[in-house]
């Protein structure tokens, strides 16, 4: 596997095309606004005007897009990626969407000779920069195995959930995991500043006993210092945990953070960083 085409190159996009071509493949990226993607082209990457043209061709395809109604488009769109994949292609989408859009993919690929993978990963533009993200597999068995050095290439831990879905279920799983503990990290912090703790002598204190997490130790410092910009969007948490509660209604954690964060973004906080969540507790 030598030539990918790569659809997304956004925050995280562009690391992973640089991660990529780092690892010696050949990628042949599409995006609607050129000039917003020439640092990665000036880094060696090929652009193209079309999905169809991304696609022609390819060893594989990558997307990671915004939400649901993206990868629709993206993939079933007549010049979309189903459409214009050459057979014995792989498509692969690192998006964050519901289950059933995964399934679907994957279904429709079949018949078209096409071999499909949900990979949704953690880790944000750290993670992305780095190479370090977490990569949770759904699909054949054969076909993650098949595209593993390619994952290998942009993350360290990958790891095969199960059929077609599973990539997508697991990071739902991910999401709700971490909306908990940023939310228990921001409430921390919101107790402190109300008993008039020093908050960096507190974070130092618990970051490293029973309370550590990868949000103490990195996000709890960026909420105290106001520090908002975006390793992974408030909006885009939105539509993960969103996702999450329609697959499975009644769970309390998920259901208190997301209104926290979509309270958040109705006040025009959806382009910041999920640190941000500490701003729910300055009412």
């Amino acid at each position: 596997m030598k030539t990918i085409g790569f659809i997304g190159v956004g925050v995280m996009g562009k690391s992973m095309v640089r991660n990529l071509m780092k690892k010696g493949y050949r990628v042949t990226i599409y995006a609607r606004t050129k000039e917003k993607v020439q640092d990665v082209i000036d880094d060696g990457a090929l652009f193209c005007e079309s999905i169809k043209a991304c696609v022609k061709n390819k060893d594989a395809v990558i997307t990671i897009v915004g939400y649901p109604k993206d990868v629709e488009e993206v993939y079933f769109s007549q010049e979309g990626v189903l459409n214009s994949a050459a057979k014995g292609t792989y498509l692969i989408d690192m998006t964050t969407t519901t289950p059933s859009l995964s399934v679907k993919i994957s279904e429709e690929a079949q018949t078209k000779g096409l071999k499909a993978l949900d990979a949704p990963v953690s880790g944000g533009d750290t993670g992305a920069l780095n190479a370090t993200l977490s990569i949770m597999v759904g699909g054949d068995k054969t076909d993650f195995e098949t595209c593993k050095p390619v994952f290998e290439a942009m993350g360290t831990t990958i790891i095969y959930e199960g059929q077609a879905g599973s990539g997508q279920h697991t990071k739902m799983a991910n999401q709700i995991a971490i909306a908990g503990i940023m939310a228990g990290v921001s409430e921390a912090i919101a107790y402190g500043n109300k008993v008039g703790l020093d908050i960096p002598t507190m974070i130092d204190s618990i970051k490293n006993g029973a309370a550590q997490s990868w949000h103490m130790t990195n996000n709890a410092p960026k909420m105290h210092k106001r520090e908002f910009e975006p390793g992974f969007y408030i909006k885009h948490m939105v539509k993960d945990l969103k996702i999450a509660n329609e697959e499975v209604a009644n769970l309390k954690v998920l259901e208190d953070v997301l209104e926290m964060y979509e309270t958040l973004e109705k006040k025009g906080d959806g382009d910041l960083g999920t640190q941000a969540l500490c701003k729910y507790y300055e009412k």
